[in-house]
């Protein structure tokens, strides 16, 4: 598989945008690493609940003003990855956070722009005309430079026994590797791989949190649902914990019907057919590539209950419970569906309930006036950027 707007800045390497034997290799590693990495015996949960703090004392900060809530929505989700890939997190002012947050912005921005389709069918001419892509890629290059030396900087002193972040499990196996012919982990699929963590890993949630604090605008009667369950459940005081999501189904439904009905990746990535494979009357021949649309299911009225609506009655029962549905493919299917969902599903409900928990969002408008309809519909559908109101519940 090859996609221009992925080869090019992964340069073919990584869990991205690699297939077959390097693919399944890096795909498992992350995944592993992910889960039992063991960087400092941390949890997921103590990460995002620790960055959480941080976005909540940056939300206080604006009182009764009237503020764009993108920016530190991005950096707290970003600082999450960052803790993970780096063993650290960075402060929201931070020269070089700012300078990879740039490059992330510029980069999805450039995905989804008409200059960004038209790379992805016609690299080459695109490569030929003058625009502002051309710093973004030089930008992108920057990053990935910076990577490869925080990689070089880590080996000089790497303990084998107790690696404490991705970059140094990934040279731990490098290492372990060796020169072993045909071996997949060396720098360029570790700076590759840490791009993918990183640009994937921070558009994707940070846009569903977007949207979620704009629905919940558009329908104040949800967000004031919600807010009576993290009453009840958990309180004003402490924390919500992953511990509490199963005690709390109305918020779990609101969270995933704002990815059902945002339908953030409406083609997933693209695929390459392994084999001839008939479908529906037609030969798809091996090598070919498809784009399965993820919409089509994520919108099918003998699915959901009310599939072209935002309500969240479409994962509850009866009885109000939480209720699964095999449609949910906000995250992909099959052996490349996204490596971090976990991670994903984990920041999702800590940061929507502990958010919800001590503010209440109101826009610029009534709510009847707001769009909530995507800003641009094409590699991916990215909600619209707003200012609202974050006032503090007593």
């Amino acid at each position: 598989m090859s996609v221009p707007k992925f080869a090019d800045v992964s340069i073919n390497h990584g869990v991205l945008a690699s297939s077959g034997g390097r693919w399944r290799d890096l795909r498992r590693f992350s995944i592993m690493t992910l889960k039992n990495f063991g960087m400092g015996r941390r949890s997921i949960e103590e990460r995002v609940q620790e960055e959480v703090g941080f976005l909540i004392k940056a939300f206080s900060e604006y009182g009764d003003s009237v503020f764009n809530p993108n920016n530190l929505l991005c950096n707290a989700v970003s600082n999450v990855i960052c803790s993970i890939v780096f063993g650290q997190r960075f402060e929201y002012n931070d020269p070089q956070f700012k300078f990879l947050q740039q490059g992330l912005d510029g980069y999805f921005n450039f995905l989804s722009s008409s200059k960004g389709q038209l790379f992805n069918v016609f690299p080459k001419l695109v490569w030929c005309l003058p625009g502002p892509h051309h710093h973004l890629f030089k930008h992108i290059e920057s990053i990935r430079e910076y990577f490869k030396q925080e990689a070089q900087r880590r080996m000089k002193n790497l303990n084998t026994d107790s690696p404490q972040d991705f970059i140094e499990a990934f040279l731990v196996r490098m290492l372990e590797q060796g020169d072993k012919p045909g071996s997949e982990f060396h720098f360029d699929n570790l700076v590759s791989s840490i791009w993918s963590l990183f640009s994937a890993g921070t558009e994707t949630t940070t846009s569903t949190l977007r949207q979620a604090l704009l629905l919940m605008m558009k329908y104040p009667h949800v967000q004031e649902r919600v807010q009576k369950e993290i009453d009840q459940v958990v309180g004003s005081i402490r924390t919500p914990s992953l511990q509490d999501r199963q005690n709390m189904p109305y918020t779990d439904a609101v969270i995933h019907e704002v990815q059902r009905s945002m339908d953030l990746a409406p083609t997933s990535v693209p695929h390459k057919m392994m084999s001839d494979t008939e479908f529906k009357g037609y030969c798809i021949p091996q090598g070919t590539m498809v784009l399965p649309l993820l919409s089509s299911v994520l919108s099918d009225p003998k699915l959901w209950k009310n599939p072209d609506v935002f309500d969240p009655e479409n994962f509850l029962n009866e009885n109000g419970s939480f209720k699964k549905n095999d449609g949910f493919l906000a995250f992909g299917l099959g052996k490349r569906a996204c490596l971090g969902e976990g991670l994903a599903r984990v920041e999702l409900f800590l940061y929507f309930s502990t958010l919800l928990q001590r503010f209440t969002f109101t826009a610029t408008q009534p709510p009847e006036e707001l769009d909530i309809n995507p800003a641009c519909c094409s590699f991916g559908r990215l909600p619209r950027m707003y200012t609202c109101y974050a006032k503090l519940r007593e």
